[in-house]
């Protein structure tokens, strides 16, 4: 950030040295001041692209950090999830969550941070440089302001949900790909090619459905910021003629103001194709953070035993499973599986054979009734020790 303020002030000095130079033409000092004032800027051309340079490459490892350690901490924040949210959750979503949306996060905190910062401080200081020149034309060209702050706020907050649902439809759409994918067999075996290739379609155009709008919204904006910057421009060029004419401005002074002018106009230009960027890294960022403050719905205990004599017992038990609550696979099952004892669960299929094991081995709680280890309630153990 210091490197950036640093290269900022190199690029808004350039129009002072520009003012510099044809005042002093004007004035009759001639060639020997043109010498100077262009081995200065050369020096200021220098140092900013070292700067500029500086900028680029610890912004963009620090952000590449970041997003390193956000996709570690999405991983293990997953992974330490019950068996049952993996259940109410498909492959294709998680894997999308951890490869699209950490990748729209990824160029906004290498890239798009730093632009941004860069831009604000050449906005700022742009329009600082502006009221030093003059107050009065300055006044009068940033009667523009309001029309853009106030659209910004409004597009921001429809931008931000619709980045939201494209993120959501794309994953979608990973999901269908992923499934399809991975059964290939059971699809070729009944010939469900077609199948699958049109629901993976309509998964598709339903996020281009969502892109269109999307970039309905953009293009609106930027079309906005475009008109409001020329026209501060033409705004400028008659306040400050009239000015040039009534020799209250001197030549110099007026093509400082015009490139200040520029820098300002472009640097707001830049920052809205960069604000549309922060709006779909929020959108992304919401699913992401979503699952890293998730909190595991099994509860935990603290509790391990220092000796384990093998007695599981089931009192009472009933269950159904998360994703399909209203068709009970349990209800009301008690069991006692002893040391040393080989246990045979019998009966038809979705009987509740591998229910009972799933549950023994605290993949699930029970909705009713206890199971316990050595008289010990699941509750009181830690998970990863049992």
């Amino acid at each position: 950030t210091i490197v950036l303020v640093l290269g900022s002030a190199m690029t808004l000095s350039y129009p002072m040295v520009m003012q510099v130079i044809l005042d002093g033409i004007g004035d009759g000092q001639g060639k020997e001041l043109v010498d100077k004032a262009t081995v200065v800027l050369l020096v200021l051309f220098l140092l900013g692209a070292l700067f500029g340079a500086a900028r680029s490459w610890l912004f963009t490892v620090a952000g590449e950090r970041i997003v390193a350690t956000l996709r570690r901490s999405l991983y293990n924040a997953i992974l330490s999830q019950e068996v049952a949210f993996f259940d109410e959750r498909r492959t294709g979503e998680l894997t999308n969550r951890l490869a699209s949306d950490t990748t729209v996060l990824q160029n906004t905190v290498t890239v798009n941070v730093s632009m941004l910062l860069r831009f604000v401080i050449m906005g700022v200081g742009g329009v600082g440089f502006l009221f030093y020149t003059s107050w009065r034309l300055t006044l009068l060209t940033l009667t523009i302001v309001p029309l853009v702050a106030i659209s910004a706020a409004m597009l921001g907050r429809r931008l931000r949900k619709i980045s939201r649902d494209f993120q959501d439809a794309l994953a979608d759409s990973t999901t269908v790909a992923e499934e399809t994918i991975s059964g290939i067999r059971t699809v070729r075996a009944f010939a469900r090619e077609s199948a699958e290739q049109e629901r993976y379609g309509e998964a598709v155009e339903r996020s281009f459905a969502i892109a269109r709008k999307r970039a309905t919204y953009i293009g609106i904006f930027r079309g906005l910021i475009g008109f409001a910057a020329y026209a501060a421009i033409a705004v400028v060029l008659w306040f400050g003629g009239h000015m040039l004419v009534d020799k209250t401005m001197s030549i110099g002074e007026l093509t400082s103001y015009l490139l200040y002018t520029l820098t300002v106009a472009m640097s707001i230009g830049a920052i809205s194709g960069l604000y549309e960027d922060f709006m779909k890294a929020l959108g992304a960022s919401e699913r992401v953070f979503e699952l890293i403050d998730r909190e595991p719905q099994v509860s935990g205990g603290t509790r391990r035993l220092d000796a384990v004599q093998g007695e599981v017992r089931l009192d009472a038990v009933c269950f159904a499973y998360p994703t399909r609550d209203d068709h009970p696979v349990l209800t009301g099952m008690s069991l006692e599986l002893n040391r040393g004892e080989v246990v045979a669960l019998v009966g038809p299929s979705g009987g509740g054979k591998s229910t009972v094991a799933a549950l023994v081995s605290r993949f699930y709680d029970p909705q009713g009734g206890m199971i316990s280890l050595d008289g010990v309630p699941y509750e009181q153990l830690d998970p990863k020790w049992l």
